[in-house]
């Protein structure tokens, strides 16, 4: 797989791919065409060619794909083929949601622990991972191999936490502070802005009801 040739548009569309393919599984369906699973996901059954055809194609012509194999090379493509150690840094709201979701560690992103500064939240224990003191962060991602970092906290705090992680082992990050971050280093960082997605979505109904 030649990867780096690969455009960011169709890296991000193979989570849909899994996801949809994962309902299939469930569902018992046990193959299907670039047809069946356009109508499914919303992309053209030419471009779900293309995209797979990146990575080798894995349909057979008059076949179709076997949805169990397509859904474990996809996993394959995506890295799932082993866990991640993640922690949480900001234990509030936002920060407890994604400890609460367990489709995350279904997917083998295991979660470690979750920091804060607060002293009222350190200590607790959200969904069985505890809540640490910010002062043992460096610390404990390094002797617990973390590789990546969710920032769940205000825009404020968002770049002190991002130059500490810098300094550890981790080597991404996953951001939903509303800011974008500033790397000096080579971490991949995904921003995840919520309230541009939620603009997005004010913006298509203005649009039909104008």
């Amino acid at each position: 797989m030649k990867d780096k040739n690969i455009s960011v548009a169709v890296i991000r569309r193979l989570p849909k791919y899994h996801r949809y393919l994962k309902e299939l599984l469930d569902n018992d369906v046990k193959r299907i065409s670039s047809k069946e699973l356009s109508k499914m996901i919303g992309f053209t059954a030419s471009q779900i060619r293309q995209d797979l055809n990146n990575f080798g194609g894995f349909g057979q012509q008059g076949y179709g794909y076997n949805v169990e194999d397509l859904y474990m090379e996809i996993g394959k493509i995506l890295g799932l083929t082993r866990p991640y150690n993640v922690v949480i840094v900001g234990a509030g709201n936002l920060g407890q949601a994604l400890a609460n979701y367990t489709s995350f560690d279904r997917l083998g992103f295991k979660l470690q622990a979750m920091f804060d500064v607060n002293p009222k939240m350190i200590g607790l224990k959200i969904n069985s991972v505890n809540v640490i003191d910010m002062d043992q962060f460096e610390t404990f991602v390094d002797e617990n191999n973390v590789e990546i970092v969710y920032i769940c906290t205000s825009r404020e705090g968002a770049q002190d936490v991002a130059d500490r992680i810098q300094k550890t082992k981790a080597r991404a990050i996953w951001n939903f502070a509303p800011v974008d971050l500033k790397i000096k280093n080579d971490m991949i960082v995904e921003n995840i802005h919520l309230i541009d997605n939620l603009l997005t979505v004010s913006y298509f109904l203005k649009s039909r009801m104008e």
